[in-house]
C-alpha cells in the first residue's frame, strides 16, 4: 500500500493506492474539509489505505484475503511513531498513532516502510487531484485508466488506400 496526504493553498487532500500481489491497483482519494496540517493528511491516508485493505477481503467483487501489509510513503515521522521509534508528543496525533497501531492488529504481519517522495509519485497524484479540485459533495469517478501511447494519435486515424498501399 501507497499512501500520501497533501496540504496546499487549494485544500487537503489524501490519497492511498492498494496493489495487489497480481499487480492491480486499488487507488482511492478524499478530499478533507477540514483544516489540517501536513503530519495529520499523512495520517489520514495512511488509516484510509489500511481501512480499505480491512475490507478487501469482505467485498463480493474484490475478493483479496489481506492477511500481510507493506506500508509505504514518504512521511518519515509517522514511519518512526508506528514503529515505536519515536514518541508522539503532539496531541493532536496521538489519537492517530493508537489508530494505526489497532489498524495493524487486524493483520497478521504489518511492515512500515519509508520511501522518498519520488517513488511515492501515484499516491502524490492522487493527493494532488484531490487537494486541488472543488467537489461540491461526494463524487464518484470510476478508476482511471492510464494508457500508454507509443505513437502520435493521428497515426491511429489514417487508414490504409484500396490498393493496399499507406
Amino acid at each position: 500500500m501507497f499512501f500520501d496526504g497533501a496540504v496546499n493553498a487549494k485544500g487537503v487532500g489524501i490519497g492511498a493506492i492498494l496493489i495487489s500481489p497480481t499487480g492491480q491497483h486499488y487507488p482511492a482519494t478524499a478530499r478533507l474539509r477540514f483544516l489540517y496540517k501536513n503530519n495529520t493528511a499523512e495520517y489520514e491516508a495512511c488509516i484510509m489505505g489500511m481501512n480499505m485493505a480491512c475490507i478487501m477481503g469482505m467485498n463480493m467483487e474484490v475478493d483479496l484475503d489481506v492477511q500481510e501489509l507493506l506500508i509505504m510513503g514518504d512521511s518519515y515521522l509517522i514511519f518512526r511513531q508506528a514503529q515505536g521509534e519515536w514518541e508522539t508528543r503532539d496531541i493532536k496525533l496521538i489519537p492517530y498513532r493508537q489508530h494505526v497501531e489497532d489498524l495493524s492488529k487486524q493483520f497478521k504481519f504489518v511492515e512500515f516502510k519509508y520511501i522518498p517522495r519520488f517513488h511515492n509519485d501515484l499516491a502524490d497524484a492522487l493527493t494532488t487531484l484531490a487537494s486541488m479540485l472543488p467537489y461540491p459533495g461526494n463524487t464518484h469517478i470510476d478508476p482511471l485508466e492510464i494508457q500508454v501511447r507509443q505513437r502520435h494519435r493521428y497515426c491511429n486515424a489514417i487508414e490504409m488506400e484500396p490498393d493496399g498501399e499507406p
